[in-house]
């Protein structure tokens, strides 16, 4: 009796469901998609405000380093911008940090996911008809990551340098002043190291295109420490991104008065 082999199929299993997953696949993308957008909001009114982003020894982070002529003299001015007075001092370096957090790796998939569907998640179709990767304009653009990462460095050292300043009294110059403010600019610079050398980027900057890890002992012991921190790349982003946020609000807070002046503001 001969028995007859079918050959492969020729065209894809017909499946008209949207997808055949029963777990509740859509929550991630939609609390992916609220945070963002609620964050995102916030920090745009922040950058625009131009009020209130300075209290005593304090500095936003979102205002530092402070480039506009119109930051007053006390803040963490490093250099002084006169043509660019029409722009709040937030919105002259916003392309740095937003450059580095839009093109990081975590982030493209967050919002790929959460608002662009491209998929909303595995084995969920997506609405577009075709994908083109990002191998061509305009998610090409998107490789810039690598040069956004030594933005990003310099900006933390500017924080760093905040943080530092942040234990100095506002009141008589002498250092030693630890208040709530200073915890939150230290953390806030712990946290944005942290996401910095946690990335993929600063991963394949130590240990990439190494042919033989026992001739670069330092590289490689630096490449396993930044691996193991690229695991939880993904809760520093989310961790870092928050924490700026509060820390602006908590320095607008102040600064409004909204905690009076007492000694641990």
């Amino acid at each position: 009796m001969t028995q007859v082999t079918q050959g492969p199929a020729k065209t894809r299993a017909q499946i008209q469901a949207k997808t055949l997953r029963t777990d509740p696949w859509y929550r991630s993308p939609r609390v992916t998609a609220t945070g963002l957008t609620i964050i995102v909001l916030y920090l745009l009114f922040a950058s625009f405000a131009n009020t209130d982003y300075i209290f005593g020894s304090y500095i936003s982070p979102l205002y530092s380093p402070c480039l506009a002529t119109t930051c007053t003299p006390s803040d963490s001015s490093f250099f002084l911008v006169p043509w660019l007075t029409w722009l709040t001092p937030a919105i002259i370096i916003i392309g740095g940090p937003l450059g580095f957090r839009f093109t990081c790796y975590y982030y493209r998939k967050a919002y790929y996911r959460s608002f662009w569907r491209s998929p909303a998640a595995c084995a969920v179709a997506e609405p577009h008809a075709r994908y083109r990767g990002e191998s061509r304009l305009p998610l090409i653009i998107q490789n810039v990551h690598r040069y956004f990462f030594w933005i990003a460095i310099a900006f933390n050292i500017f924080l760093t340098y905040d943080a530092v300043v942040a234990f100095k009294n506002p009141y008589t110059g002498a250092w030693g002043h630890f208040g709530v403010g200073t915890l939150m600019l230290v953390v806030n610079a712990i946290l944005l190291w942290i996401y910095s050398v946690s990335c993929h980027a600063c991963r394949h900057i130590t240990g990439g295109r190494l042919k033989h890890f026992s001739k670069h002992p330092v590289r490689y012991k630096a490449w396993t420490v930044i691996s193991r921190l690229n695991n939880y790349h993904m809760q520093f982003a989310w961790v870092s991104l928050t924490w700026v946020t509060l820390t602006d609000l908590y320095i607008r807070l102040a600064a409004a008065g909204v905690f009076g002046h007492g000694r641990w503001i």
